[in-house]
């Protein structure tokens, strides 16, 4: 039991923070048991070492927690990057002040950033990114087997890696919105300056609104191409966060 109890480290601290598995905001009861089964399914697989004293248990316990947080990392950079889109989508569109708590997330979200999130997470289900995340957590044994280990200095690496990820798809799904309200923005300081007379405060707000709905309706079919490719991106770097606690 001791042995099969740290075989549940990895898979459990995978399902508590990859929001495909329901992450901090599913039940408890269903997280247990599926981290339960994905452990009783890696048993024959995994190779787990005999383990004597307590300091020995508490690294080792601590070792595997951080790899199943590596290599759920991939699911959370796409699922932020897409938010961050949302969020600078919002805020160009003056919806900032509509935000709400997140159920998935937990933070105050506007509701474009709620839309892109659930829009990746759904895009992650289409092209089966939850399958490859399970045999990248079985794989992951072969790789870094239970024992053990130390921390790499490419961790550091790794993380920069994973943020600029997370900036560059935020940036590139948002783009269209920006670079759109930009070009209002000029044509309504344009206007201003031609026909001082009319009152940009009052048109302004409706017209950006209008346009940033139509632009975001325009693009929204492109996006889950946009982060479907960053799918492979974001699970190389995880395995390379993971690799880093050899």
């Amino acid at each position: 039991m001791a042995r099969f109890g740290l075989l549940l480290v990895r898979p459990a601290m995978l399902v508590a923070t990859a929001p495909t598995f329901g992450g901090a905001f599913a039940p408890a009861q269903a997280r247990i048991g599926l981290s339960v089964l994905l452990s009783i399914t890696l048993l024959p697989l995994v190779t787990v070492p005999d383990v004597n004293g307590s300091l020995v248990v508490v690294g080792l316990v601590l070792r595997e927690l951080a790899i199943g947080l590596a290599l759920s990392l991939a699911v959370q950079a796409l699922l932020t990057g897409a938010e961050l889109a949302g969020q600078l989508s919002g805020y160009q569109l003056g919806l900032s002040y509509g935000a709400m708590v997140d159920p998935q997330s937990g933070v105050r979200n506007n509701l474009l950033a709620g839309l892109y999130g659930n829009l990746a997470l759904l895009t992650f289900f289409l092209t089966d990114g939850h399958h490859s995340l399970i045999r990248t957590l079985a794989s992951s044994y072969a790789m870094l087997p239970i024992g053990a280990g130390g921390v790499d200095a490419s961790l550091v690496r790794g993380v920069i890696d994973m943020l600029a990820l997370i900036f560059v798809l935020g940036l590139r799904l948002a783009m269209p919105v920006m670079v759109v309200l930009l070009l209002v923005e000029l044509a309504m300081g344009v206007i201003s300056r031609a026909a001082p007379a009319i009152n940009l405060m009052a048109v302004g707000m409706p017209l950006r609104l209008v346009v940033g709905l139509l632009v975001i309706a325009m693009a929204i079919p492109a996006a889950p191409r946009v982060i479907a490719r960053f799918e492979t991106v974001a699970a190389d770097i995880s395995l390379r966060v993971a690799r880093s606690f050899r």
